[in-house]
């Protein structure tokens, strides 16, 4: 007989407590692998797939795409064990409408899907107790990456059908079928992945496929009700980027047009970048009757606001700054990157200056700690760099940049910053940094006093790189200037520290072979 095992949303570490869904990967009926990923959820940190424990037969999901689930809550169930094809009524077709066994024939499975009564889940979704691992036991891992080695499993063909758009009291409660009484499963013939137009996974239409990459801009059209199928992408090939779609709901917005209405939840806006420009307008989460504009502090943004918040609450920071002649610094990149090789990054320049001096100024490479009242200085430097996507503001942290060489410095920058482009940086890619490192010279700026990172001691700011009069040997000439700015927490040292870092940083931007003599 079958055995009928609960997954729950899983920790998925440092604090998180919420996660919302993005992305189903299987469906009601699905057979799954141990360890296969079933979910794609957002957290305030990064995009996840969670892996199942468990390998059978999904007989409910719980939530639509969108809908935020605490720690803990279940996702899914999983029947096991030999009989588990028997678990969804009707064989694996249960819960599709039209066929045998389905949600639309007689007899076929209800709408509640959830899991049997007394199904043997532990704690946390794990396995009851004494289960083998042919009846239900996981691999109690809930990463990608994590886990058995076990290849995955071949998922059963399932036909492309047009999914049923739910009616707006339904998603609502779907949406808020957790409660302390009962848990409702979200029902497979009622179910919209998309409010525009039944999709797969990756984006593609029973029409076409919609070259759109990330899934950002498709909940952002969805949300808003726009058919991505009828946009141009300003992208390469194509491809849809975010601000086209921005610019459709501006464009549906200055028509006087709303993306949906309480009389039509769906309705459908197209606007493509093509069209006759449209004056710039915000695009509302909701809006009030006196015009004004709430946009909820939830997710990167949300978790950005409290880190920030925490960091002026706690911090009493200082800044100070200095000019520097780069014309040597760049000259040195260009001749390394003449010689052949893997090209060499500026920031990876940066980077190796910065690490050299944290070796020489240890204070700065610490936390505070304020139950002990003690000041904890790192031995191994975790360099953050910030890096601005279209999830808002990321700082991805390169791993022991101390052991580092220029070139390890490129490739692991190179990488960090192609997922966080991606939105696939993990949590851990994204905490355990000691200092961090941030190029605000890309925006076209000279200067600027940043907010550290939480719990980090101090911030290196580079300014934009560009010609200025500067004396140089006793002359007047045309140099390569840029503006070097330290922010630092003064709890764990005084000025003179932080103004010998950031002069020792500037002396090897100026002259590049100071750096070799501490090699």
């Amino acid at each position: 007989m079958a055995q009928v095992l609960e997954f729950k949303l899983p920790d998925l570490g440092e604090g998180l407590t919420e996660a919302e869904i993005v992305r189903w990967l299987v469906q009601v009926g699905d057979v799954v692998a141990i360890d296969q990923p079933v979910v794609e959820v957002e957290t305030a940190k990064a995009m996840v797939e969670v892996p199942c424990p468990y390998g059978g037969v999904v007989t409910a999901r719980f939530g639509e795409e969108g809908t935020e689930l605490p720690v803990g809550a279940p996702l899914l169930t999983v029947a096991v064990g030999a009989d588990a094809s028997g678990a969804v009524p009707g064989g694996l077709d249960a819960g599709v409408p039209g066929r045998p066994g389905g949600a639309g024939a007689p007899g076929g499975a209800g709408q509640d899907g959830g899991a049997a009564p007394g199904a043997g889940s532990g704690p946390g979704g794990g396995a009851a107790p004494g289960a083998g691992r042919g009846s239900g036991e996981g691999s109690g891992n809930v990463l990608v990456g994590y886990g058995t080695s076990e290849g995955p499993a071949r998922r059963r063909a399932r036909a492309v059908r047009p999914a049923p758009v739910a009616s707006a009291p339904a998603a609502r409660a779907s949406a808020n079928g957790l409660d302390a009484g009962r848990r409702t499963a979200e029902p497979v013939a009622g179910e919209a992945r998309a409010h525009v137009a039944p999709a797969t996974a990756a984006g593609k239409t029973p029409e076409g496929p919609v070259p759109v990459i990330s899934p950002l801009v498709r909940r952002l059209a969805r949300e808003n009700g726009l058919d991505l199928r009828e946009l141009h992408g300003s992208g390469p090939e194509g491809l849809i980027l975010r601000a086209d779609v921005e610019y459709a709901l501006r464009a549906a917005a200055a028509q006087g047009r709303t993306t949906r209405s309480t009389a039509e939840p769906h309705t459908r806006v197209v606007a493509t970048p093509g069209a006759a420009p449209a004056p710039e307008a915000p695009i509302r989460s909701s809006a009030t009757a006196q015009g004004e504009v709430r946009v909820p502090l939830k997710g990167v943004r949300g978790a950005v606001a409290d880190k920030l918040s925490r960091s002026r609450r706690e911090i009493p920071d200082a800044t100070c700054w200095v000019d520097a002649d780069a014309t040597e610094l760049m000259r040195a990149r260009a001749a390394m990157n003449a010689a052949g090789g893997p090209k060499i990054s500026l920031l990876a320049l940066l980077a190796r200056i910065c690490t050299a001096a944290l070796a020489r100024f240890p204070e700065l490479n610490s936390t505070v700690d304020l139950e002990a009242r003690e000041i904890v200085r790192l031995e191994h430097v975790h360099l953050g760099f910030a890096a601005q996507t279209e999830r808002g503001l990321v700082v991805p942290v390169v791993r022991d940049a101390h052991a580092r060489d220029a070139e390890g410095l490129s490739a692991e920058f190179a990488r960090l910053t192609e997922a966080a482009r991606a939105g696939t940086l993990t949590p851990t890619d994204l905490t355990g940094g000691t200092f961090t490192l941030n190029n605000y010279g890309v925006f076209g700026v000279d200067g600027s006093t940043p907010i550290i990172n939480h719990p980090e001691a101090a911030m290196l700011g580079v300014g934009r790189i560009v010609p200025k009069p500067w004396v140089h040997e006793g002359e007047l000439a045309v140099r390569q200037v840029v503006q070097l700015s330290l922010t630092f927490d003064h709890r764990v040292c005084d000025g003179g520290t932080a103004g010998g870092f950031l002069r020792y940083v500037a002396d090897c931007v100026e002259q590049p072979a100071v750096l070799l003599r501490t090699l």
